[in-house]
């Protein structure tokens, strides 16, 4: 039961970080916070997704390409190019790591605004950090689990950060409900999304890039929206009045 709890705790705070600060703070921009809230941000969504840490800043350029340049070859992650799950991640790991230390080609318009702690990004990818990080995964199961076969989940805490990501960039525009025509192959995964916290509404997500809110029809609850709302009334953020 403590494994249990364990896969799921990482999962959804991960996930919530991912969703948050770094997809709709960091590349869309759906509201602001201070400084002194932005670097917490980095430290907290660091302890959330450990060894699979992701910059916030070359996340933003990639969802920024992926949302530009969506099921071209210039999308950094879409299945039309790949010839499975593996090979997508691996491509945009490769991407993400060179804009990361400045070794791609990146238009300035993907990069204004974004949040940038350059030295505590190279910190969290750096493997010195990564290796201590799954040595406490595997010190926690070593410690916790009662059965072999929980052990084939050490490495779904390794790479929680990446493979959340590239569920959404494969699966949802591989299957699923469409809600708005657009142009490109997003589409919602889930009618109702426990999964992915909301990301699964990718369809709704590519019709308003910039609408804090994924769910659009009755049944599309996204739970990471009233949190949004939360933290805007605590003055923690400040949530933008108009979006598109």
């Amino acid at each position: 039961m403590i494994i249990f709890w364990f896969i799921v705790i990482h999962w959804y705070l991960s996930l919530f970080f991912q969703t948050f600060f770094h997809h709709r703070y960091s590349a869309h921009g759906m509201f602001t916070m201070s400084k002194g809230w932005e670097k917490s941000f980095f430290i907290m969504s660091y302890i959330a997704q450990g060894s699979s840490y992701l910059s916030p800043y070359a996340y933003g350029i990639l969802h920024r390409m992926h949302h530009a340049y969506a099921d071209t070859e210039k999308d950094p992650h879409s299945p039309k190019y790949d010839r499975n799950i593996f090979t997508m991640m691996w491509r945009t790991k490769t991407i993400y790591t060179n804009i990361l230390y400045g070794r791609y080609p990146v238009e300035e318009r993907f990069t204004k605004n974004l949040p940038q702690w350059m030295p505590f990004d190279r910190f969290g990818d750096n493997w010195v950090p990564r290796i201590f990080w799954i040595a406490f995964y595997i010190w926690f199961y070593i410690t916790f689990a009662t059965q072999w076969w929980m052990f084939l989940f050490i490495p779904l805490h390794i790479i929680m950060g990446p493979f959340h990501g590239a569920i959404i960039n494969w699966f949802a525009h591989k299957t699923g409900y469409v809600n708005f025509k657009v142009n490109d192959t997003s589409k919602n995964i889930l009618p109702f999304d426990f999964l992915m916290l909301g990301e699964g509404y990718h369809n709704n997500h590519h019709k308003y890039g910039s609408r804090p809110n994924f769910g659009v029809k009755w049944h599309e609850f996204d739970p990471v929206y009233p949190v949004i709302v939360l933290l805007n009334k605590l003055n923690v953020i400040q949530l933008k009045t108009t979006f598109s």
